[in-house]
């Protein structure tokens, strides 16, 4: 059986794309997560005519597929956990087309975010949606998991970006849905539905995202606070404001300590930091909104706020936020990266019980992350050569998701459900929601072979 799989994908691919070579095996088993698993074999597509074959064999022989971009999701998206076969997207990175009078662009999966930036920016346009990644991820991975990033405050997600997809479903068939179009009323919205389904319901070969004019101008501050509670009030005012900060960033006790040990950046002491940028056409208008900003700042009691002269300037203020993912390696520890996500109105209430959490369990817990829209990545760090430390390490993540969920938040606000978060599904979504999703995805993939074992699918 082994042998005859083998022949026909690389009838479909060709012999050059196709590997059950160890060496790939190993490397397309694990992704930016702490889970591994290889898969059987390997293939990468360039085209959607291609990928219709893959699919529709790998669904007669009941063998699974898992759709990959760069893998640097972090909540196990993209791991091959039942084997199968890794589906590679990465060789089909076109940008099809800029349509700067309709406002969109169309592109291959494989795409890097950071390329179609490059690419709109002569236009004066972008797509608003900013991973941390966008260096390296690629658009049908942020599809995949309705990704976000700093700006989803004042833009929003992914989500809110996808006009219109070209999907290949489990059993080979190619479907288009949504339109070229600002808007929309036709029919039910798969094209919502796909996005963010993590590879769960079909493989996308084409994405159609609207783009909008990038602001000329930006203004940026630190805000420092000698209370938690003082800066989460300060969230909780700018955000039920008339100005929408582009960015809003908090950063809590632990990792401002953590900054002023493991890095060179200037960190002022405090009990939070919040980091704000605002944008639009004119210095003018950005001057104007941030210097409201640092009115509800100092209202809300900040020791001190620094506003940025030059890019200079706000290059050097948002470095400790930049430098965040790099001071992990230097501490000798493991961190285990949730992205919880709880109403503005709760940021201070969560912020404040993560560390009675910490002292519960004995574990550090750091927040940071997108105040704007409550999305927090909350880090527990624990050393994996002490027995007792990996013991509590998921009775806190347990408590971390009831705490979310008990707030009226969500287990995940932009990295995805994965495997990390699959076993936690039912404290956010009761049995009916439950039973709704395993109904669609049996419906789209009765044999279960899409990125099966995600989800809690």
């Amino acid at each position: 059986m082994r042998d005859r799989i083998q022949r026909k994908l690389i009838e479909i691919v060709g012999p050059a794309n196709y590997s059950d070579k160890l060496i790939d095996l190993v490397a397309y088993s694990y992704d930016g997560s702490y889970y591994s698993h290889r898969p059987d074999c390997a293939v990468w597509a360039d085209s959607t005519e291609q990928i219709s074959q893959i699919l529709g064999f790998a669904n007669q022989e009941k063998m699974p597929v898992v759709a990959r971009g760069a893998g640097t999701g972090i909540s196990g998206n993209a791991i091959p956990v039942k084997g199968g076969i890794v589906l590679d997207l990465s060789r089909m990175n076109r940008i099809l087309s800029i349509q700067i009078p309709d406002r969109l662009t169309v592109v291959e999966p494989g795409v890097v975010y950071d390329k179609l930036q490059a690419a709109l920016s002569p236009h004066g346009f972008f797509f608003p949606p900013d991973p941390a990644s966008g260096k390296v991820c690629t658009l049908g991975g942020n599809v995949g998991t309705n990704a976000g990033g700093l700006r989803a405050a004042k833009y929003g997600t992914t989500r809110e970006y996808v006009l219109g997809l070209q999907v290949v479903l489990a059993n080979g068939e190619i479907m288009r849905t949504g339109a070229r179009t600002m808007k929309t009323s036709s029919g039910y919205d798969l094209t919502r539905l796909f996005t963010g389904s993590e590879g769960t319901l079909g493989v996308f070969t084409e994405i159609t995202l609207k783009i909008v004019p990038k602001p000329a101008e930006t203004a940026t501050a630190l805000a420092a606070f000698d209370r938690l509670e003082s800066a989460g009030e300060a969230v909780t005012r700018i955000m039920q404001s008339d100005i929408t900060p582009s960015a809003l960033e908090l950063l809590d006790t632990t990792i401002i300590r953590l900054l002023q040990k493991y890095t060179d950046g200037e960190i002022p002491p405090a009990a939070a930091i919040i980091l704000a940028e605002t944008d639009g056409r004119t210095r003018q208008v950005v001057d104007h909104q941030m210097a409201y900003l640092v009115k509800l700042f100092e209202q809300c009691h900040a020791t001190s706020v620094e506003l940025a002269k030059t890019d200079d300037d706000a290059e050097r203020l948002w470095r400790g936020r930049k430098e965040i993912a790099g001071m992990f390696g230097e501490l000798g520890l493991v961190n285990i990266p949730e992205d919880l996500t709880v109403p503005m109105s709760r940021i201070s209430e969560y912020l404040t019980r993560c560390q009675s959490l910490s002292k519960k369990h004995q574990l550090a817990i750091i927040n940071f992350g997108h105040a704007g829209d409550g999305n927090f990545h909350t880090n527990i760090l624990y050393d994996p050569d002490d027995p007792d430390q990996k013991n509590r390490l998921e009775p806190t993540r347990l408590d971390l998701h009831e705490l979310a969920c008990e707030l009226g938040g969500t287990l995940t606000g932009e990295h995805g459900i994965g495997i990390t978060k699959a076993g936690f599904m039912d404290l956010e979504h009761d049995p009916s929601a439950l039973k709704m999703m395993r109904s669609l995805k049996q419906a789209l993939d009765p044999n279960n072979i899409l990125n099966p074992g995600k989800m809690a699918l």
